[in-house]
């Protein structure tokens, strides 16, 4: 069926697809030198310098440059775990996407929402100091004062940060570069003129000569004022991760963004470290004026500091209005990029169906998310406005709470990776090293950080300014409120979020084969890997069918689409191809047969839609989830040894020949998927030995992020050649090698090894279609059940051949008639002639002189039926043994 797609396209088309590069951004704009400076620029060193380095003196006096310093460690362990993420998987979900392929879309869901709090709450406090240093910088200093006008011009700063983000990365991208640059180099030059002031002359009484000890943690008045220490320093180096998080614009997306990563922590280091020192050399630790532990000034260090060391004539006045001038580019800078990561994974999200799809629409010229832009600036705007007015204290407690948000998704992520890469940590040291170690180490620091500040720190109602009465609890801290009630929010919101994916799963799990049957004809084992995001739990099934006279139907299937829609039309496809096959039809009738169910259902739905008045809703409009389906449906005789197979636009089995191991895939008409028309359906036949394994898969399996299609066909064959192993193990293997860590697509896999039945279980007669048949093949069949032990099945069976002999010889068209019976795990007894008429199972009238025969049949064995073949049909029965066989 084919729908009109005749209409305007959407000026803001939804992503392609949620896959790493097919969410149709804007792919090669950055290079590495853009991504360190957005990962730089995030940070905002100099906001960051001037509203820490008070508060971190203040914790530990001398020591603040080693406390700067160390807390780079846990942001550099944490970094290699970005960049051995992206290097597998670069998707501008990062934490999101990463965690909801190592732990599930829930705890995936939970690492998204801790780049939302953390960004959001950020994205007030940066807008806030934008709009006091705009006001300094311009000499309004009683504006800078009125909470009224800075959040009037914090608000124009975000408008005007997210229509940069809105109309593309490259121009975000060139302001940045220019914004970092200067700012490095004014800090740069504000470190190297205090420490010429303290070592020449003009050195103000409060200096001091740089010392060893300063660099030494052991001298730290308590641990608890180092822990706290480098909390505070923590959050001077949070933001670096932007560089990795516009990965998908980025030149060599699986490399270059995590060298950022790397990169920009490295040179944050640098200037932490130089800045931190030269300022305490210069002004000390003292309480009064420039002092770094005057509480005066702990919340901006640098304004004070500028004066003292340019001067105020002169060039002095100019560098300290531009030191002034990169505080408040600092503040803008970091607001954009801060935009970047919370839009874009807010559209990864969107993408993967974890919030509503609306949010997945990018720009058709800009290409950059429309909706997720400016809604995080919406609602950042609407964040920093509220607490605006609830609260300035309120305000202030949310700011630092925004720590516990930053440990908790980049604890999440280094922990990710250990998990991501779990099978892949003995392959070599590097591995162990980058993939284990190290992010492991960074996700039980952040570990202890998150915990140590929210039970510890926070939770004390003295510190910050405010603090609740909470229930059982007692009072608590508000910062400690303020940041674990944002996350428990998410908790909620990811229960209700997440449901459709949960009941998509529990669905497909029931609808799919819970054991397989045991049978003579094959032995059979199988494995289902659900997809591990919400966007990827689809329909792949697989099913092993008993059909008559000992023969196997194998069929294994892929559903384009996914959630609970997918997991329903998988079901429904399953049923009906286990109704079709008990008809005994041929792979390729059967396929016939199941497009024109799939094509059927497609029109009722779009005339269910017209009739409604849907018809306008766009091109989907009566589309059908199994429209595209791929199906591969096979027919095992264990009798003759003879496999027979068609497949819908389906990927080919691997076959295995049991004596050498070799591995091959035959070459089968490709046919059209399920419901797109096309060219029919056909069959190939061929014949396997004893021992042989069939791999039925869908392409979930070999076609992942790791690897493409290609490359999993080479492990799948490399695993196979084992072939003796026991199915169980060689499952496992498969997906071990296959699919070592997270699954983005449901996959499928189903080996069956052929076994042959034996001469001494099959008896074949082939007789004249003549009268004097009827007792030939009567006797026969009793001397072979008596070979057999079956005396107890010798009237019955006898009853059935002398019937089906008869009808054969009666109503055939001539040529011999056939009798075979097959000892199984029940007696089959067939009969084939050269006609092509069915029998019909009625009631005999009273007067009938016949029809009563077939009536008896049906009443004596467990099932019965008829199988056209090319050279005519055969009838068979199945009747259980006796109890003691």
């Amino acid at each position: 069926m084919k729908v009109s797609t005749a209409q305007a396209e959407p000026a803001t088309p939804l992503a392609p697809g949620p896959g790493p590069g097919a969410k149709g951004l804007r792919a090669g704009a950055l290079g590495l030198f853009s991504s360190v400076a957005i990962g730089m620029a995030s940070t905002a060193p100099a906001y960051s310098l001037a509203a820490t380095l008070g508060l971190i003196v203040a914790g530990v006096g001398l020591q603040a440059p080693i406390i700067t310093m160390l807390a780079f460690v846990p942001m550099l362990l944490i970094a290699y775990a970005f960049r051995e993420l992206n290097a597998t998987d670069a998707d501008c979900g990062t934490t999101f996407t990463w965690a909801s392929r190592a732990f599930g879309p829930r705890v995936g869901w939970m690492g998204g929402w801790g780049i939302i709090v953390a960004d959001i709450i950020a994205m007030a406090n940066l807008a806030e100091i934008a709009g006091i240093y705009g006001f300094r910088l311009l000499g309004y200093d009683s504006l800078a004062g009125s909470r009224l006008w800075t959040t009037v011009a914090g608000i124009a700063w975000i408008a005007l940060t997210t229509a940069v983000c809105y109309v593309g990365i490259q121009v975000s991208a060139v302001l940045q570069c220019w914004m970092v640059c200067v700012e490095v180099v004014v800090l740069l030059l504000f470190a190297v003129t205090a420490l010429v002031r303290v070592y020449g002359t003009g050195a103000p009484p409060t200096s001091l000569p740089v010392s060893a000890s300063w660099f030494n943690p052991l001298h730290v008045p308590s641990a608890k004022a180092l822990t706290e220490g480098i909390l505070a320093a923590v959050f001077i180096y949070w933001g670096w991760d932007t560089a990795v998080a516009v990965n998908e614009e980025t030149a060599d997306s699986r490399n270059t963004p995590g060298r950022a990563a790397v990169v920009s922590t490295v040179l944050l280091l640098v200037v932490y470290a130089l800045v931190a020192t030269s300022a305490q050399a210069f002004a000390g630790i003292g309480t009064d004026g420039t002092g770094l532990g005057n509480a005066a000034n702990a919340g901006d260090v640098l304004s004070g500091l500028g004066g003292a060391v340019f001067g105020t004539q002169g060039s002095g006045w100019f560098l300290t209005k531009l030191l002034i001038f990169t505080v408040l580019t600092s503040a803008v800078a970091s607001t954009q990029t801060t935009i970047l990561p919370l839009a874009r994974t807010v559209f990864s999200m969107a993408a993967h169906k974890a919030v509503p799809s609306r949010f997945a629409r990018v720009h058709h010229r800009f290409l950059t998310p429309t909706w997720s832009t400016v809604g995080v600036g919406a609602v950042s705007i609407g964040f920093f406005a509220l607490l605006t007015v609830i609260s300035g204290d309120v305000l202030a407690d949310s700011i630092k709470a925004v720590g516990l948000a930053i440990a908790f998704y980049y604890g999440l992520t280094g922990f990710a990776c250990v998990w991501y890469y779990r099978a892949l940590l003995t392959r070599s040291p590097r591995d162990l090293l980058y993939k284990g170690l190290l992010p492991g180490l960074g996700g039980l620091m952040m570990l202890c950080l998150f915990c140590y500040a929210a039970f510890v720190v926070y939770a004390d109602p003295h510190y910050g300014a405010t603090s609740f009465d909470l229930p059982i609890i007692g009072r608590t801290g508000g910062v400690s409120v303020v940041g674990l009630g944002a996350l428990l929010i998410g908790v909620v919101l990811m229960l209700v979020i997440t449901r459709e994916h949960t009941a998509a799963l529990n669905l497909q799990r029931d609808l799919l084969p819970r054991h397989l049957p045991a049978l003579t004809g094959v032995e059979t084992a199988s494995r289902y890997l659900p997809a591990d995001s919400r966007s990827g739990v689809g329909g792949d099934w697989f099913d092993v069918i008993p059909l008559s006279s000992a023969r196997v139907g194998l069929v294994v299937g892929d559903v384009i689409g996914h959630g609970l829609s997918a997991a329903a039309t998988m079901g429904r496809l399953r049923t009906s191809v286990r109704v079709l096959a008990r008809l005994d039809l041929p792979p390729d009738e059967l396929l016939d047969r199941l497009d024109d169910v799939v094509g059927q259902n497609a029109e009722e739905q779009a005339a269910e839609e017209r009739a409604r008045g849907h018809a306008r809703a766009g091109p989907d409009t009566g589309r059908d989830e199994a429209l595209g389906v791929t199906c591969l449906y096979a027919v095992y005789d264990p009798v003759s040894g003879w496999c027979s197979m068609a497949r819908a636009g389906h990927s080919p089995p691997a076959v295995v020949d049991p004596g050498c191991g070799a591995v091959s895939y035959p070459d089968l008409p490709a046919g059209p998927p399920l419901g797109l028309g096309g060219p029919p359906f056909q069959s190939t036949e061929f014949h396997l030995p004893d021992g042989s394994l069939l791999a039925l898969f869908t392409d979930g399996l070999v076609q992942t992020p790791d690897h493409d299609t290609e490359t999993g066909l080479r492990l799948l064959t490399r695993v196979l050649t084992h072939c003796h192993r026991p199915l169980e193990e060689l499952c496992d293997r498969t997906v071990a090698a296959l699919l070592p860590g997270p699954v983005d697509d449901d996959a499928a896999l189903l080996l069956a090894r052929a076994r042959r039945l034996g001469e001494h279980q099959v008896a074949v007669w082939e007789l004249e279609a003549e009268p004097a048949a009827v007792a030939d093949a009567r006797a026969a069949t009793t001397r072979r059940l008596r070979e057999w032990g079956l005396d107890d099945l010798a009237f019955t069976t006898e009853l059935i051949v002398s019937e089906l002999v008869t009808n054969a010889v009666r109503y055939a068209a001539g040529g011999p008639v056939h009798v075979r019976l097959i000892r199984d795990s029940s007696l089959v007894c067939e009969v084939s002639d050269t006609g092509h008429t069915a029998p019909n199972l009625r009631h005999a009238a009273a007067d009938d002189e016949g029809g009563r025969g077939l009536f008896i049949i049906a009443q004596i064995t467990q099932r019965w039926g008829t199988r056209y073949t090319p050279t005519g049909k055969t009838i068979w029965t199945d009747q259980p043994l006796p109890a003691t066989e």
